[in-house]
């Protein structure tokens, strides 16, 4: 199944022999630490095992948002937005970014007063955020037919091109210094005394005193090799990619029933804003404990499914050495089949209440895999086990906008400068000392 059409990044035909960081992952956030780290002088080589950006970063909705996220993520958040607006300025490259506003509808009652919540928070940050009534959302949408008692609109939200994002900030990372190493698999770690020296590839050795793991979904399969435990688990979500649109709005906007976003084309993005699909695999039940609060939390939009998927993962090798191929040499993309049943809904229910999409026509359909935490909160992490080793994973859904942050936060970490934000929310240990897994309220 073709996934969405990524600009292409070539990697580098050698392999350095030593470098201060080995970032494994090619998505926005290991591209974005890359950056970073290359940005300050520090010599390093990003990893990615199939094509840059080719997996969830270029398959979300493409938001950048601050409204609406676990108030742990808001100050990174914040930090994250200011980033964007600097960015094609500071890769040469266009992401795409626009600061448009996203909005978000009160269905009822308790939607209203959880987004009755948001101006407030979000003034702490310098962050545009008010509640708009009926009358002021027809404006915003005309014609939209609707029963929405008001609406969230944060003007300080934007989107950006998921499938050029990434894309650019690699390149950019090349600009200053570092190695881009494309369908080069990292096989596992090297340690010497117990801290990091190195990674081992499918290309051969690199050695290093520092490594982040940005993979995705594939993190926690990769963690448990290396002997550290990473609940982590995959969410799949599909999307719609329109034709353009004459006269669309430029405003993004959400609800349970169908959400979009205006795309750099002319066309949009289109989804499903409440239906998700959980494939049950052998990790489910592994993690089943700590994923319970989540379940009870957001059972309502979770359709669970046995497919094809709990045997391709049972089939995997949990462990394997390290002169030996890999997981990730056998699989160098996810690339789901999308779910047509749910897009389909969400399109034609959108054509149903708006007019300005009664002649949608789809151009592509695809679908991604969202790697989520039992707290749906990132983990951006040293981890205390292997000194050198790093963890950038997990964003649950919320990764592409806030991408450019964990990557600055991350290289604070790896390079022990005064973090942007306090980190404590993001450390991998709150899943094991204890710490109540405490999820984001909608009521």
């Amino acid at each position: 199944m073709p996934g969405p059409q990524v600009v292409s990044v070539e990697g580098d035909a050698s392999l350095p022999a030593r470098v201060d960081v080995v970032v494994i992952g090619g998505g926005i956030v290991g591209a974005s630490a890359a950056l970073e780290l290359a940005e300050r002088g520090v010599s390093v080589a990003l990893c990615e095992k199939g094509g840059i950006g080719e997996e969830q970063s270029s398959r979300n909705w493409g938001w950048v948002r601050i409204s609406q996220r676990d108030p742990r993520e808001v100050p990174l958040m914040a930090e994250a937005i200011r980033i964007w607006q600097g960015l094609d300025a500071r890769t040469g490259r266009d992401t795409g970014y626009r600061q448009c506003g996203i909005v978000f509808g009160s269905a009822d009652d308790a939607d209203e007063a959880f987004n009755a919540r948001w101006p407030e928070i979000l003034g702490a940050y310098q962050m545009k955020s008010r509640m708009v009534d009926r009358i002021e959302l027809n404006g915003l949408y005309p014609g939209m037919r609707h029963d929405f008692k008001s609406a969230l609109y944060t003007s300080a939200d934007g989107r950006a091109e998921p499938q050029k994002a990434a894309p650019a900030i690699a390149e950019a990372a090349r600009d200053k210094g570092a190695a881009i190493l494309t369908r080069c698999a990292v096989r596992g770690l090297e340690t010497s005394a117990g801290v990091i020296s190195g990674v081992v590839t499918e290309r051969g050795p690199i050695a290093c005193s520092a490594v982040v793991l940005a993979g995705g979904a594939w993190s926690s399969l990769f963690s448990r090799n290396a002997g550290i435990d990473l609940p982590q688990l995959k969410v799949m979500n599909t999307v719609i990619r329109t034709k353009p649109i004459e006269g669309g709005p430029e405003q993004t906007f959400y609800s349970k029933d169908f959400a979009f976003r205006k795309r750099q084309d002319g066309g949009y993005t289109i989804a499903s804003g409440y239906d998700n699909i959980v494939d049950i695999v052998p990790d489910s039940f592994r993690y089943a404990w700590k994923f319970l609060p989540a379940l009870k939390n957001d059972w309502r939009s979770l359709r669970f499914r046995l497919s094809g998927r709990f045997f391709e993962e049972m089939k995997m090798p949990r462990r394997w050495r390290l002169d030996e191929q890999s997981p990730f040499e056998r699989c160098r993309v996810l690339d789901p089949k999308p779910s047509e049943k749910w897009t389909n809904h969400a399109l034609a229910t959108l054509k149903a209440a708006y007019p300005a999409f009664a002649e949608a026509e789809i151009a592509q359909r695809w679908a991604g895999y969202i790697d989520v935490t039992p707290d749906a909160v990132p983990v951006i992490s040293a981890v205390e086990d292997i000194p050198g080793f790093h963890i950038a994973t997990g964003f649950s859904g919320h990764g592409f906008g806030i991408g450019p942050g964990a990557g600055r936060l991350m290289a604070d970490l790896v390079t022990n400068r005064t973090p942007c934000v306090d980190p404590a929310a993001f450390r991998l240990e709150r899943f094991f000392d204890g710490s109540k897994i405490e999820l984001l309220s909608t009521v």
